[in-house]
């Protein structure tokens, strides 16, 4: 969610998953206030694509991934907030409704410019307040780098260079930074 993003402010979450829930919207819920989506690269894109294609292939099969267009809610009061994470993963039973989901174990951010310091702070924050949250990843785009974020260890920074595995321990998968990263060019240092 870009810093420049269009606000409008709505008094409920009922009236904006009125009309985010029709198909035409795509915006992110911020304690009342909207937030306009903005579109991604072609590096986001693919990313965002190779994650979904091996998270789906590598994921337990009580497990469900979700990438772009499905929110997740993190409501706690006072917080009341709905994002669209770049890729996640639930294996709830109980999560099911068909817009919006509440219980993801995994989530994963591809880092855009516009929306690093929200992916970075405000979204990590609001995530941590999912007690189904076991990771948090961001995974650059501009260059190979990778960062994970986990319960476990309280949060903590863990930064994963490009000869290091990926360990998704949430679910059980090891992916390389070919894996994310193909088809990525970056350009020379």
């Amino acid at each position: 969610m870009p810093a420049t993003a269009r606000r409008i402010v709505y008094p409920n979450p009922e009236e904006y998953l009125d009309r985010e829930n029709d198909g035409e919207w795509r915006h992110e819920y911020v304690n009342g206030v909207i937030y306009a989506m903005a579109g991604g690269s072609e590096n986001h894109n693919l990313i965002v694509g190779n994650l979904f294609a091996n998270l789906k292939l590598g994921s337990p099969p009580r497990c469900r991934v979700f990438a772009l267009d499905m929110k997740v809610q993190i409501s706690k009061e006072p917080e009341e907030r709905y994002y669209y994470p770049d890729v996640f993963v639930t294996c709830s039973e109980t999560d099911r409704d068909r817009h919006a989901k509440s219980e993801p174990i995994l989530i994963i951010e591809a880092l855009s410019p516009g929306t690093e310091r929200t992916d970075r702070i405000e979204k990590r924050d609001a995530y941590k307040l999912l007690p189904s949250l076991m990771e948090y990843v961001l995974v650059e785009q501009d260059f190979p780098f990778v960062e994970i974020y986990r319960r476990r260890s309280n949060w903590w920074r863990e930064a994963v260079e490009p000869d290091t595995p990926v360990v998704l321990e949430s679910v059980g998968l090891t992916l390389s930074f070919e894996q994310i990263y193909r088809q990525i060019e970056f350009p020379a240092a």
